[in-house]
């Protein structure tokens, strides 16, 4: 197995895991965080989604899917275009909120998509390729995708458990 089929297979699973999370919930299911100063599976699953967007995007050399393909305009949450969630205040993270689980999936497959393709084209010698001398030592671009995959998985999980606390409320 190729270390672009690996990628490839992680990015897969946690967007398994996102619909999971997100098919069936109502709006006010997506909204809702367990308790206050909590996120919200609407909030998220925006955030795992505007990392993977806002990291790929810029170790790929290209515009986030965020902007390019107007989906900041079609959330509409009146936040900096270029924000993706982090040091969000629970103030800020409740304004993450969404009308259906479809927005939230269409840009998820929107920026899994352009993962993918992203992936796919890469050879071994990339993923030794340096995208961040601020850090010591430099990030690699290995060492970036693996940071974006463990940044999602631990959102993912967090939606999944409040989806599951939520749900319990319900019965």
């Amino acid at each position: 197995m190729h270390s672009k089929d690996v990628l490839t297979d992680a990015f897969g699973r946690i967007s398994e895991e996102v619909h999971a999370v997100v098919e069936g919930l109502s709006p006010d299911d997506l909204n809702t965080p367990p308790q206050d100063g909590a996120n919200s599976v609407s909030w998220l699953v925006w955030h795992l989604t505007r990392v993977q967007d806002d990291h790929v995007a810029g170790v790929a050399g290209q515009e986030q899917v965020w902007l390019a393909d107007g989906w900041a305009d079609r959330f509409g949450l009146g936040l900096p275009a270029h924000d993706t969630g982090y040091g969000h205040t629970p103030r800020k993270a409740a304004r993450v909120r969404v009308d259906s689980g479809d927005l939230l999936l269409g840009y998820h497959d929107a920026v899994h998509e352009r993962t993918l393709a992203f992936v796919a084209g890469l050879h071994v010698k990339d993923l030794d390729r340096i995208v961040d001398e601020s850090w010591t030592p430099a990030v690699t671009l290995g060492v970036r995708l693996v940071s974006v995959l463990a940044d999602d998985l631990q959102h993912v999980g967090q939606a999944a458990y409040v989806r599951g606390l939520l749900q319990r409320a319900d019965s």
